[in-house]
């Protein structure tokens, strides 16, 4: 091992299958407590003066920082609690941020085979580009600083759905000739329904004082 100074490094931002990392604690129970007390703190500080710097020093944070820090702090929160939202939706943006052109590709196929409003939800034009879900993703992740809290997990939840759809058509058109492309990308649309499912469950605890 060399004595010679370790070079700074930009963390680096994982992968977007990769966004279900789990990071080991020695006392759980302090983990949580931190995670809890952290996300209530910001949330309440920046939302009673959400000033642009701030808000888009959150928004860009993944970008200018990696996820690690975020993770230390807040994946191994119950998912339907505030770090848990909170958690899920950077990692949301990280997964869009790390491959928009797949993002888009998913969202576009789901948004076509679906038949709710779900696309309309979220918000994004139709057709979605890659660029246009960079831009959605930022200004949900913006609305939980100075917006609705509960809309803006809403149209997370909205956007999951419709990429969760995407995935599962697009594994059903691989299935006879790329059968691992296809487990993947069912695993995605799982992962992606369930967190669907967590963010709506979020917004309907918010809307009742009750997320914590």
């Amino acid at each position: 091992m060399s004595d010679s100074p370790r070079e700074f490094h930009k963390p680096v931002r994982r992968p977007a299958e990769l966004f279900d990392r789990l990071f080991s604690a020695e006392d759980p129970a302090e983990v949580s407590r931190v995670a809890h007390s952290t996300a209530q703190a910001l949330l309440s500080r920046v939302r009673a003066d959400p000033s642009i710097d701030v808000v888009e020093r959150l928004v860009a944070f993944t970008d200018d920082h990696g996820i690690d820090d975020i993770a230390e702090l807040w994946s191994r929160s119950p998912a339907r609690s505030l770090p848990g939202a909170l958690w899920r939706l950077y990692l949301l943006q990280l997964m869009i941020h790390d491959d928009a052109p797949t993002a888009a590709l998913l969202y576009e196929r789901g948004r076509v085979e679906m038949a709710t409003v779900d696309a309309v939800v979220a918000g994004a034009p139709a057709p979605a580009g890659p660029e246009e879900l960079v831009a959605l993703i930022d200004t949900i992740l913006r609305g939980l600083f100075e917006g609705d809290f509960a809309v803006a997990l809403d149209r997370a939840a909205a956007f999951c759905r419709v990429q969760a759809a995407g995935s599962t058509h697009l594994a059903d058109d691989y299935e006879n000739t790329e059968s691992e492309r296809a487990s993947a990308l069912t695993t995605r649309a799982l992962r992606l329904a369930t967190y669907a499912e967590d963010l709506s469950a979020s917004a309907a605890l918010w809307r009742r004082d009750a997320l914590t």
